[in-house]
């Protein structure tokens, strides 16, 4: 477990959330005043280091400690990529919580300068075209740490050809400060 009060406060969060639908007793959450402000998170579940389930907002709309929980739920039993999450793998499933930082406008001239520019380890993105959007983690840097393989990945979870461009691509850049269960 982290040693911040933060760090703890929204993996005791994200537990319990989950934890509670199996009935299972709830861990006390120690205030802090960041859990009732607005914020953004995602929740990843891990089970021997691989995903289980990954669910977030991108955008801060409600209280910090509401949207890890609501995005802990989603990524148990609502992720379509897996089915629910059974009580048998709960005891082995490792919880992480991401804060992300305000998304930012990345203009771009092409997809070269995307890739010049990108930040491996650092960026999130958020990629735009039409309907069709999708994002990485900064942590998928770690399974796709060359700035070409992230952006064709990040555009075929959109729904695109990994070797697509068009003008009207639009790009949005995000940090994390992340906490993860021992």
């Amino acid at each position: 477990m982290p040693t911040d009060s933060l760090g703890k406060a929204l993996l005791t969060s994200a537990r319990n959330a989950i934890g509670e639908r199996f009935g299972l007793a709830a861990q006390v959450v120690s205030p802090v005043r960041e859990l009732g402000e607005p914020g953004a998170s995602f929740v990843t579940l891990t089970q021997n280091g691989q995903l289980r389930g990954c669910i977030g907002s991108l955008e801060a709309h409600r209280p910090l400690a509401t949207d890890v929980a609501e995005n802990a739920l989603a990524a148990a039993f609502r992720d379509p990529r897996f089915a629910p999450l059974g009580k048998d793998e709960f005891a082995r499933t490792r919880v992480e919580v991401s804060l992300l930082t305000p998304p930012e406008p990345f203009p771009v001239a092409d997809e070269a300068d995307a890739l010049a520019r990108l930040r491996p380890g650092i960026d999130g993105l958020i990629l735009s075209y039409g309907r069709r959007r999708a994002t990485f983690l900064p942590q998928v840097w770690e399974s796709l740490p060359e700035a070409h393989q992230f952006i064709a990945q990040l555009k075929l979870k959109a729904g695109l050809p990994a070797d697509f461009w068009h003008q009207q691509i639009t790009l949005a850049r995000y940090g994390v400060r992340k906490w993860k269960e021992n």
